[in-house]
Formats: structure tokens, C-alpha cells, sequence
């Protein structure tokens, strides 16, 4: 691909190093951000400037948040007491699309992988358990993908949660195995949620 501009070529580049973008795409968005208003395209870079330098991140459940503690956590109209565990922000973003669920979630930052040099301690899991100590959790809910990492990461939670007096189940598997929650249309996962299962009965099947 070839450029008159070197200020075009070096946009382009940068567009392309998104996720799925590639350099047509990036083409079309930075010929797109070209025809706008100097003002916009100003307003525009400010917007994802801010974003990356005011984010944080929940001191309780680790999803994005505007302060310390997120507005899932804060909703005094959650259900605080039940906790859905699930393996980054898509997948918040993806149950909470399916408007079926009312509790809070806890955030992994990933799953158990060896393989991959993921190991317990590079998680949230002891935060999740001291959280489980601390507070009333009546249930908690592994909302992980479907796959021998995630069903790894719900064995070595669980384990650790023995001593804890709680209700423990996972999402039906009306979700293939090996397919990821962001993935799934709202129906299905909505339904896996309503038809959640024991823990104890999905490991035994296993």
C-alpha cells in the first residue's frame, strides 16, 4: 500500500495495530477522521486520551470503573451478596447485556494456563477469596468460558473455597465447548445463567 503522505501513512499504521483492524480498515477510518471537522477530530483523540489516563480499575470487583469502586458495585439495587466470577471485561459487558442478571462479578484478569505461563498467583483469585471471608457472599457464580483452562480455574477456586459456607454453581452449558461468553448471543446466555448448575455436580461429570 502505497502513500503520498507520510503523516497519512504513519496514521494508518497506528489504527492498524487494533484488534481486527487491518490496513484497509485503518485506511477507511483515517480517511473518515480526515473529512471531519479539525474540532471533532480534536474532541475525538481527547476522549481516548482521558479514557486511557483517568480509567481505573474496581478495588473490589476489578471491572472498569470512573472511580475506585464501580457503579455495579456501588447500585445498592445489586444483589451484593451473590458474586459472578467471570475472566475479563468482555464478559461483563456481555452478561450485563443480557439484562438477566442482578448481582455483583469479580474479575479474574484470565484463567489458569501453564502453557501460557498463567498461574494462580498472576490472577484475582486470593482477592476473591478474601473477599468471599469478608463479606455475606450467599453465591457464588463461575461464569467462565467453556474450555480446559476455564474448567481448571473453577476446580482450583473451588478448592479454595471449601472451608466457605456458600452456594457454588456454574452456567449451563448451553454455551459449545471451547466458545467464549463475549461470543454468545444474549438468548443463550441469558438461559445459562437462569439454568445455572451446582459446581460439585458439573466437576463430577467431568
Amino acid at each position: 500500500m502505497q502513500f503520498s503522505s507520510a503523516l497519512l501513512e504513519n496514521a494508518v499504521n497506528e489504527f492498524a495495530k487494533l484488534p481486527g483492524i487491518g490496513k484497509k480498515t485503518a485506511l477507511r477510518l483515517v480517511l473518515h477522521l480526515l473529512k471531519q471537522n479539525t474540532s471533532e477530530v480534536a474532541h475525538f483523540s481527547q476522549v481516548i486520551e482521558r479514557m486511557r489516563s483517568e480509567i481505573k480499575f474496581c478495588q473490589r470487583c476489578f471491572n472498569v470503573a470512573d472511580a475506585d469502586i464501580c457503579s455495579i458495585c456501588s447500585n445498592s439495587m445489586r444483589k451484593q451478596e451473590i458474586i459472578c466470577v467471570v475472566e475479563n471485561i468482555r464478559d461483563v459487558i456481555a452478561i450485563e447485556s443480557t439484562q438477566q442478571y442482578n448481582g455483583t462479578y469479580h474479575v479474574l484478569g484470565g484463567v489458569i494456563s501453564p502453557l501460557d505461563g498463567i498461574g494462580p498467583d498472576q490472577l484475582n483469585i486470593e482477592s476473591l477469596v478474601s473477599r468471599i471471608q469478608k463479606e455475606k457472599t450467599e453465591e457464588l457464580i463461575f461464569a467462565l468460558n467453556p474450555t480446559i483452562q476455564g474448567d481448571t480455574t473453577i476446580y482450583y477456586i473451588q478448592k479454595k473455597l471449601q472451608p466457605c459456607s456458600l452456594r457454588i454453581t456454574t452456567i449451563a452449558r448451553g454455551i459449545a465447548f471451547g466458545g467464549e461468553l463475549e461470543y454468545a448471543d444474549e438468548m443463550t446466555l441469558a438461559r445459562s445463567l437462569q439454568n445455572r448448575l451446582p459446581v460439585e455436580s458439573y466437576v463430577a461429570n467431568k
